[in-house]
């Protein structure tokens, strides 16, 4: 068997590269198209911008913390520990799971907080630029 015909048989590196490359994609496209369900204890959820958030409990070290709010960064994950949605002000009770640094104004990790459901979303938009621009060009 020649140089020739052995390079001939053996499939070709950018055809495994596409298919490792959709296999990988699959799941975050599919993801990011499906529609978020109802929130319930033990979800994650991530803070709308950035956010000021109440304290449920109060925290070992009061002195760092002057009143009883503290602020969330952008898209800092909170584990829900209780849920009101379905009351018409609704409002969720979260631990604070992102921001390890523990300074004032910051909420500290583990710390328990109470916000209002339009202050959180439940997952983060992984291709949402990509699928508002598809569904703009597309139609719904």
């Amino acid at each position: 068997m020649s140089t020739h015909d052995q390079n001939q048989a053996e499939p070709p590196l950018w055809s495994i590269g596409i298919a490792m490359l959709i296999i990988l994609l699959a799941p975050l496209i599919l993801y990011s198209f499906a529609p978020a369900g109802p929130i319930r204890e033990g979800d994650t959820v991530f803070s709308n911008g950035q956010q000021r958030a109440t304290f449920t409990t109060p925290i070992a070290s009061q002195s760092l913390q002057p009143d009883e709010t503290c602020l969330l960064d952008p898209n800092s994950p909170l584990i829900v520990l209780e849920n009101s949605a379905g009351e018409r002000d609704g409002w969720i009770k979260a631990e604070v799971q992102g921001n390890p640094t523990a300074e004032w104004p910051f909420c500290p990790v583990h710390a328990e907080v109470r916000l209002s459901l339009h202050q959180i979303f439940q997952k983060p938009a992984v291709l949402g630029t990509v699928r508002d621009t598809l569904m703009r060009w597309f139609g719904k």
